[in-house]
Protein backbone atom coordinates (compact mmCIF):
# COMPACT_ATOMS: atom_id res chain seq x y z
CA UNK A 1 0.00 0.00 0.00
CA UNK A 2 1.03 3.65 -0.40
CA UNK A 3 0.11 6.18 2.14
CA UNK A 4 0.68 9.28 3.57
CA UNK A 5 1.99 9.93 7.30
CA UNK A 6 2.77 13.13 9.41
CA UNK A 7 4.50 12.27 12.45
CA UNK A 8 7.82 11.32 14.01
CA UNK A 9 9.38 9.67 16.80
CA UNK A 10 11.95 11.13 17.37
CA UNK A 11 13.25 15.10 18.05
CA UNK A 12 17.20 16.75 18.67
CA UNK A 13 19.13 18.58 21.17
CA UNK A 14 21.41 21.63 20.20
CA UNK A 15 23.42 24.40 21.65
CA UNK A 16 26.13 26.69 21.86
CA UNK A 17 28.38 26.64 24.90
CA UNK A 18 29.92 29.75 26.08
CA UNK A 19 31.93 31.33 29.08
CA UNK A 20 30.62 33.93 31.16
CA UNK A 21 31.64 36.53 29.05
CA UNK A 22 29.87 35.11 25.94
CA UNK A 23 32.53 33.81 23.98
CA UNK A 24 32.06 30.00 22.25
CA UNK A 25 33.68 27.12 24.05
CA UNK A 26 35.20 24.66 21.52
CA UNK A 27 36.12 21.37 22.28
CA UNK A 28 34.11 20.65 25.44
CA UNK A 29 33.02 17.38 25.97
CA UNK A 30 28.59 16.97 25.85
CA UNK A 31 26.90 13.99 27.29
CA UNK A 32 22.84 13.05 27.95
CA UNK A 33 21.39 10.13 29.72
CA UNK A 34 18.63 8.63 30.00
CA UNK A 35 19.10 6.22 33.26
CA UNK A 36 15.56 4.30 32.71
CA UNK A 37 16.37 3.29 29.31
CA UNK A 38 20.02 3.36 29.48
CA UNK A 39 20.32 6.09 26.41
CA UNK A 40 23.63 7.86 26.43
CA UNK A 41 25.07 9.71 24.12
CA UNK A 42 28.38 12.13 23.96
CA UNK A 43 29.91 14.68 21.06
CA UNK A 44 32.63 17.70 21.44
CA UNK A 45 31.54 21.18 21.08
CA UNK A 46 33.57 22.55 17.64
CA UNK A 47 35.21 25.72 16.38
CA UNK A 48 31.86 27.71 16.91
CA UNK A 49 31.17 26.23 20.71
CA UNK A 50 28.15 24.28 18.86
CA UNK A 51 26.92 20.25 19.27
CA UNK A 52 23.92 18.17 17.75
CA UNK A 53 22.60 15.37 19.21
CA UNK A 54 20.18 13.85 16.12
CA UNK A 55 17.29 11.32 16.37
CA UNK A 56 16.46 11.24 20.07
CA UNK A 57 13.90 9.86 21.31
CA UNK A 58 11.26 10.99 23.21
CA UNK A 59 12.57 10.74 26.77
CA UNK A 60 14.07 13.30 29.37
CA UNK A 61 17.34 13.65 29.53
CA UNK A 62 20.60 14.69 31.80
CA UNK A 63 22.76 16.96 29.44
CA UNK A 64 26.22 17.44 31.21
CA UNK A 65 28.69 20.14 29.99
CA UNK A 66 32.67 19.57 30.83
CA UNK A 67 36.01 21.47 29.86
CA UNK A 68 39.17 21.65 31.48
CA UNK A 69 39.28 24.96 33.51
CA UNK A 70 35.50 25.78 34.06
CA UNK A 71 32.75 24.32 36.26
CA UNK A 72 31.00 21.89 35.01
CA UNK A 73 27.95 22.37 33.63
CA UNK A 74 24.50 20.24 33.94
CA UNK A 75 20.63 20.53 33.12
CA UNK A 76 17.34 18.66 32.59
CA UNK A 77 15.95 18.45 28.71
CA UNK A 78 12.56 16.70 27.74
CA UNK A 79 12.79 15.97 23.81
CA UNK A 80 9.04 15.43 23.56
CA UNK A 81 8.35 16.77 20.15
CA UNK A 82 10.45 17.08 16.43
CA UNK A 83 10.81 20.55 17.62
CA UNK A 84 14.89 20.87 18.34
CA UNK A 85 15.43 21.50 22.20
CA UNK A 86 18.13 24.64 22.75
CA UNK A 87 19.16 24.54 25.66
CA UNK A 88 21.39 28.07 27.44
CA UNK A 89 24.67 26.79 28.23
CA UNK A 90 27.15 29.08 29.84
CA UNK A 91 29.57 27.83 32.08
CA UNK A 92 31.93 29.60 34.76
CA UNK A 93 35.38 29.62 35.67
CA UNK A 94 36.77 26.78 37.72
CA UNK A 95 38.63 26.89 40.21
CA UNK A 96 40.77 23.40 41.25
CA UNK A 97 38.98 21.36 43.13
CA UNK A 98 38.36 17.78 43.54
CA UNK A 99 34.41 16.61 44.48
CA UNK A 100 32.02 14.07 44.39
CA UNK A 101 28.39 14.44 43.26
CA UNK A 102 25.57 12.50 43.66
CA UNK A 103 22.70 12.92 42.19
CA UNK A 104 19.18 10.86 42.10
CA UNK A 105 17.69 10.13 38.80
CA UNK A 106 13.91 11.31 40.70
CA UNK A 107 14.17 14.56 37.86
CA UNK A 108 14.05 12.90 34.78
CA UNK A 109 10.49 11.37 35.99
CA UNK A 110 8.32 11.52 32.68
CA UNK A 111 5.57 13.93 33.09
CA UNK A 112 3.45 11.61 30.86
CA UNK A 113 0.45 9.80 31.65
CA UNK A 114 0.63 7.01 29.03
CA UNK A 115 1.63 3.68 30.95
CA UNK A 116 5.47 2.81 28.72
CA UNK A 117 8.26 1.53 29.10
CA UNK A 118 11.65 2.63 27.14
CA UNK A 119 14.39 0.18 25.73
CA UNK A 120 17.33 1.63 24.81
CA UNK A 121 19.87 -0.78 22.34
CA UNK A 122 21.98 -1.14 24.75
CA UNK A 123 19.81 -3.60 26.37
CA UNK A 124 19.14 -5.23 23.39
CA UNK A 125 22.44 -7.27 23.51
CA UNK A 126 21.96 -8.21 27.18
CA UNK A 127 18.40 -9.98 26.49
CA UNK A 128 18.10 -13.74 25.09
CA UNK A 129 16.20 -13.60 21.93
CA UNK A 130 14.18 -16.61 21.80
CA UNK A 131 12.87 -16.11 18.11
CA UNK A 132 16.25 -15.53 15.66
CA UNK A 133 13.52 -14.34 12.70
CA UNK A 134 11.32 -12.48 14.85
CA UNK A 135 14.07 -10.52 17.14
CA UNK A 136 11.77 -7.67 17.23
CA UNK A 137 8.85 -9.20 18.73
CA UNK A 138 10.73 -11.22 20.87
CA UNK A 139 12.71 -7.90 22.22
CA UNK A 140 9.09 -6.72 22.89
CA UNK A 141 7.77 -9.77 24.36
CA UNK A 142 10.78 -9.60 26.96
CA UNK A 143 11.07 -6.25 28.11
CA UNK A 144 7.63 -5.30 28.59
CA UNK A 145 5.55 -6.04 31.27
CA UNK A 146 2.02 -6.57 29.92
CA UNK A 147 3.08 -8.59 27.03
CA UNK A 148 2.63 -12.05 26.79
CA UNK A 149 4.09 -14.74 24.28
CA UNK A 150 2.69 -16.81 21.62
CA UNK A 151 3.87 -19.11 18.97
CA UNK A 152 5.90 -18.28 16.19
CA UNK A 153 6.96 -15.44 17.36
CA UNK A 154 3.61 -13.93 17.59
CA UNK A 155 2.81 -11.90 20.91
CA UNK A 156 -0.66 -10.54 22.81
CA UNK A 157 -0.95 -7.40 24.80
CA UNK A 158 -2.74 -7.30 28.14
CA UNK A 159 -4.40 -10.46 26.41
CA UNK A 160 -5.77 -8.92 23.69
CA UNK A 161 -4.91 -10.65 20.74
CA UNK A 162 -3.54 -8.94 17.44
CA UNK A 163 -4.50 -5.35 18.40
CA UNK A 164 -1.10 -3.84 18.06
CA UNK A 165 0.79 -1.67 15.98
CA UNK A 166 4.58 -0.89 15.21
CA UNK A 167 5.30 3.19 14.67
CA UNK A 168 8.35 2.86 13.06
CA UNK A 169 9.84 6.58 12.33
CA UNK A 170 6.76 7.71 12.55
CA UNK A 171 5.69 5.55 10.15
CA UNK A 172 2.48 3.22 11.33
CA UNK A 173 2.69 -0.80 10.27
CA UNK A 174 -0.58 -2.37 11.80
CA UNK A 175 0.16 -5.64 10.21
CA UNK A 176 0.88 -8.88 12.38
CA UNK A 177 4.04 -8.38 12.71
CA UNK A 178 5.30 -12.32 12.90
CA UNK A 179 7.04 -14.57 10.63
CA UNK A 180 4.55 -16.70 9.98
CA UNK A 181 2.20 -13.59 8.17
CA UNK A 182 4.80 -10.71 7.63
CA UNK A 183 8.64 -10.17 7.99
CA UNK A 184 9.16 -7.45 10.06
CA UNK A 185 12.13 -5.04 10.68
CA UNK A 186 15.08 -6.50 11.77
CA UNK A 187 16.42 -5.82 15.78
CA UNK A 188 19.57 -4.45 14.73
CA UNK A 189 18.35 -1.50 12.83
CA UNK A 190 16.86 -0.24 15.71
CA UNK A 191 17.94 2.10 18.36
CA UNK A 192 15.06 2.56 20.74
CA UNK A 193 11.82 1.49 21.52
CA UNK A 194 8.57 2.44 23.73
CA UNK A 195 6.39 0.07 24.10
CA UNK A 196 2.96 1.92 25.18
CA UNK A 197 0.32 -0.84 26.60
CA UNK A 198 -3.22 0.03 28.14
CA UNK A 199 -4.62 3.01 26.81
CA UNK A 200 -2.56 4.29 23.45
CA UNK A 201 -2.57 7.87 22.70
CA UNK A 202 -5.15 9.18 19.97
CA UNK A 203 -2.59 9.65 17.53
CA UNK A 204 -1.17 5.95 17.46
CA UNK A 205 -5.03 4.82 15.52
CA UNK A 206 -7.02 2.02 16.40
CA UNK A 207 -5.42 -0.06 18.12
CA UNK A 208 -6.57 -0.85 21.61
CA UNK A 209 -3.64 -2.92 22.79
CA UNK A 210 -0.13 -2.39 22.30
CA UNK A 211 1.70 0.54 20.83
CA UNK A 212 5.33 0.29 19.73
CA UNK A 213 7.53 3.80 18.72
CA UNK A 214 10.59 2.82 16.85
CA UNK A 215 13.41 4.75 16.07
CA UNK A 216 15.58 3.47 13.80
CA UNK A 217 19.74 3.87 13.68
CA UNK A 218 20.87 6.49 12.47
CA UNK A 219 24.25 7.60 11.00
CA UNK A 220 24.16 12.02 11.27
CA UNK A 221 26.87 12.80 13.00
CA UNK A 222 29.33 9.21 13.07
CA UNK A 223 31.99 11.85 11.45
CA UNK A 224 33.81 8.47 12.21
CA UNK A 225 32.51 5.61 10.68
CA UNK A 226 31.24 2.72 13.40
CA UNK A 227 30.16 -0.97 12.82
CA UNK A 228 29.63 -3.91 13.76
CA UNK A 229 30.27 -7.66 12.52
CA UNK A 230 28.31 -10.47 14.17
CA UNK A 231 28.00 -13.98 13.82
CA UNK A 232 26.31 -17.45 15.60
CA UNK A 233 25.74 -20.98 15.24
CA UNK A 234 22.89 -22.61 17.80
CA UNK A 235 20.67 -26.03 18.10
CA UNK A 236 18.72 -26.71 14.90
CA UNK A 237 21.55 -25.99 12.72
CA UNK A 238 20.40 -22.50 13.04
CA UNK A 239 23.06 -20.20 11.67
CA UNK A 240 23.20 -16.40 11.77
CA UNK A 241 25.47 -13.63 10.60
CA UNK A 242 24.85 -9.17 10.38
CA UNK A 243 26.91 -6.81 9.24
CA UNK A 244 26.13 -2.90 10.14
CA UNK A 245 27.86 0.72 9.04
CA UNK A 246 27.26 4.17 10.12
CA UNK A 247 28.60 6.69 8.98
CA UNK A 248 28.02 10.50 7.99
CA UNK A 249 28.84 13.70 9.08
CA UNK A 250 26.98 16.94 11.05
CA UNK A 251 24.12 17.77 7.79
CA UNK A 252 24.13 14.47 6.96
CA UNK A 253 24.53 10.34 7.79
CA UNK A 254 23.72 6.94 6.28
CA UNK A 255 23.29 3.57 7.90
CA UNK A 256 23.11 0.33 6.71
CA UNK A 257 22.14 -3.34 7.91
CA UNK A 258 21.97 -6.63 6.37
CA UNK A 259 21.96 -9.73 8.09
CA UNK A 260 20.81 -13.62 7.52
CA UNK A 261 19.45 -16.38 9.10
CA UNK A 262 19.34 -20.32 8.36
CA UNK A 263 17.67 -22.63 10.66
CA UNK A 264 15.88 -26.41 11.13
CA UNK A 265 13.55 -24.41 13.47
CA UNK A 266 12.11 -21.72 11.45
CA UNK A 267 7.99 -22.22 12.74
CA UNK A 268 7.53 -23.86 16.01
CA UNK A 269 6.65 -27.64 15.41
CA UNK A 270 3.39 -29.38 16.56
CA UNK A 271 5.30 -32.28 17.97
CA UNK A 272 8.34 -32.40 20.36
CA UNK A 273 10.66 -34.09 17.99
CA UNK A 274 10.55 -31.39 14.50
CA UNK A 275 9.73 -32.16 11.64
CA UNK A 276 10.00 -30.41 8.37
CA UNK A 277 10.68 -27.09 9.78
CA UNK A 278 13.59 -25.70 7.80
CA UNK A 279 13.81 -22.01 6.77
CA UNK A 280 15.94 -18.90 5.93
CA UNK A 281 15.07 -15.08 6.05
CA UNK A 282 17.09 -11.82 4.50
CA UNK A 283 17.14 -8.32 6.04
CA UNK A 284 18.39 -5.30 4.18
CA UNK A 285 17.97 -1.75 5.76
CA UNK A 286 19.22 1.40 5.01
CA UNK A 287 18.64 4.57 6.31
CA UNK A 288 19.61 7.89 4.37
CA UNK A 289 19.20 11.95 6.51
CA UNK A 290 20.23 15.25 5.07
CA UNK A 291 19.72 18.20 6.34
CA UNK A 292 20.03 21.02 3.87
CA UNK A 293 19.79 24.00 5.88
CA UNK A 294 19.11 24.70 9.87
CA UNK A 295 15.16 24.07 8.88
CA UNK A 296 15.31 21.70 6.34
CA UNK A 297 16.05 17.88 6.41
CA UNK A 298 14.81 14.80 4.80
CA UNK A 299 15.17 11.04 6.38
CA UNK A 300 14.51 7.88 4.08
CA UNK A 301 13.95 4.44 5.04
CA UNK A 302 15.02 1.54 2.76
CA UNK A 303 13.81 -2.20 3.85
CA UNK A 304 13.60 -5.47 2.21
CA UNK A 305 12.98 -8.78 3.84
CA UNK A 306 12.55 -12.06 2.28
CA UNK A 307 11.49 -15.17 4.27
CA UNK A 308 11.32 -18.91 2.67
CA UNK A 309 9.98 -21.49 5.42
CA UNK A 310 8.27 -24.72 5.71
CA UNK A 311 5.61 -25.76 7.19
CA UNK A 312 6.06 -28.20 10.17
CA UNK A 313 4.66 -31.90 10.13
CA UNK A 314 3.35 -33.88 13.05
CA UNK A 315 3.08 -37.34 12.70
CA UNK A 316 0.01 -37.82 10.39
CA UNK A 317 1.65 -35.89 8.20
CA UNK A 318 4.79 -38.20 7.30
CA UNK A 319 4.62 -41.59 5.13
CA UNK A 320 0.60 -40.30 3.86
CA UNK A 321 -1.25 -43.38 2.82
CA UNK A 322 -4.27 -42.23 0.27
CA UNK A 323 -6.11 -42.78 -2.32
CA UNK A 324 -4.56 -43.25 -5.35
CA UNK A 325 -6.94 -45.23 -7.59
CA UNK A 326 -10.37 -45.90 -7.26
CA UNK A 327 -9.73 -49.23 -9.06
CA UNK A 328 -12.31 -51.63 -10.49
CA UNK A 329 -13.47 -53.03 -7.25
CA UNK A 330 -15.76 -52.51 -4.55
CA UNK A 331 -12.99 -50.18 -2.26
CA UNK A 332 -10.33 -47.88 -3.07
CA UNK A 333 -6.79 -48.66 -3.47
CA UNK A 334 -4.14 -46.45 -0.92
CA UNK A 335 -0.54 -45.86 -1.96
CA UNK A 336 2.15 -44.41 -0.14
CA UNK A 337 1.94 -41.12 -1.44
CA UNK A 338 5.16 -39.60 0.30
CA UNK A 339 5.39 -36.64 3.31
CA UNK A 340 3.66 -33.60 3.04
CA UNK A 341 5.59 -30.89 1.72
CA UNK A 342 4.04 -27.18 2.02
CA UNK A 343 6.26 -24.11 2.13
CA UNK A 344 5.43 -20.47 1.83
CA UNK A 345 7.54 -17.61 0.89
CA UNK A 346 7.06 -13.93 1.79
CA UNK A 347 8.53 -10.61 0.11
CA UNK A 348 8.27 -7.23 2.05
CA UNK A 349 10.00 -3.99 0.84
CA UNK A 350 9.52 -0.48 2.69
CA UNK A 351 10.10 2.70 1.31
CA UNK A 352 9.39 5.98 3.70
CA UNK A 353 10.82 9.84 2.68
CA UNK A 354 10.28 12.44 5.18
CA UNK A 355 10.61 16.24 5.09
CA UNK A 356 10.70 18.16 7.67
CA UNK A 357 10.84 22.49 8.25
CA UNK A 358 10.75 23.86 11.22
CA UNK A 359 8.86 27.11 10.89
CA UNK A 360 9.66 28.57 13.95
CA UNK A 361 10.01 27.77 18.18
CA UNK A 362 6.64 26.82 17.93
CA UNK A 363 5.18 24.85 15.02
CA UNK A 364 7.10 22.52 12.68
CA UNK A 365 6.25 20.89 9.46
CA UNK A 366 6.48 17.31 8.80
CA UNK A 367 5.57 15.74 5.93
CA UNK A 368 6.12 12.04 4.73
CA UNK A 369 4.83 8.74 2.96
CA UNK A 370 5.72 5.49 2.20
CA UNK A 371 4.99 2.57 -0.14
CA UNK A 372 4.92 -1.32 1.55
CA UNK A 373 4.15 -4.54 0.30
CA UNK A 374 4.01 -7.72 2.01
CA UNK A 375 3.78 -10.74 -0.74
CA UNK A 376 2.70 -13.98 0.63
CA UNK A 377 3.21 -16.76 -1.35
CA UNK A 378 2.04 -20.56 -0.50
CA UNK A 379 2.95 -23.30 -2.06
CA UNK A 380 1.53 -26.99 -1.73
CA UNK A 381 3.20 -30.33 -1.62
CA UNK A 382 4.04 -31.59 -5.35
CA UNK A 383 1.91 -34.38 -4.95
CA UNK A 384 -1.18 -32.91 -3.68
CA UNK A 385 -2.63 -36.11 -2.41
CA UNK A 386 -0.56 -35.48 0.58
CA UNK A 387 -1.88 -32.70 1.67
CA UNK A 388 -5.51 -33.93 2.00
CA UNK A 389 -4.37 -35.99 4.77
CA UNK A 390 -3.90 -39.65 6.08
CA UNK A 391 -6.34 -42.22 5.50
CA UNK A 392 -8.98 -41.64 7.53
CA UNK A 393 -9.68 -45.22 7.93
Amino acid sequence: MSLLHAQANSGSISGTVTDPSGAVIPGASVSIQNPVSAYSRTTTTDTTGHFHFPNLPFNPYHLTVTKDGFAAFATDVDVNSILPVTPNIHMQVGAASTSVTVEVASDLLENDPTAHTDVDRGLFDKIPLESASSTLSSLVTLASPGVAADSNGLFHGLGDHASNSFSVDGQPITDQQSKVFSNQLPSNAVQSLEVIDGAPPAECGGKTSLVINVTTRSGMGLTKPVGNITASYSSFGSATGSVDLGYGGQSWGNFFEIDGLNTGRFLDPPEFKVFHAKGNEQNVFDRVDYQFTGADSIHVNFNYSRSWFQSPNDYDQLNVMNVVSGGTGPSPVFDNVGDADQRSKIGTYNIAPTYTRIINTNSVLNFGGFVRRDGYNYYPSSNPLADLGPNPE
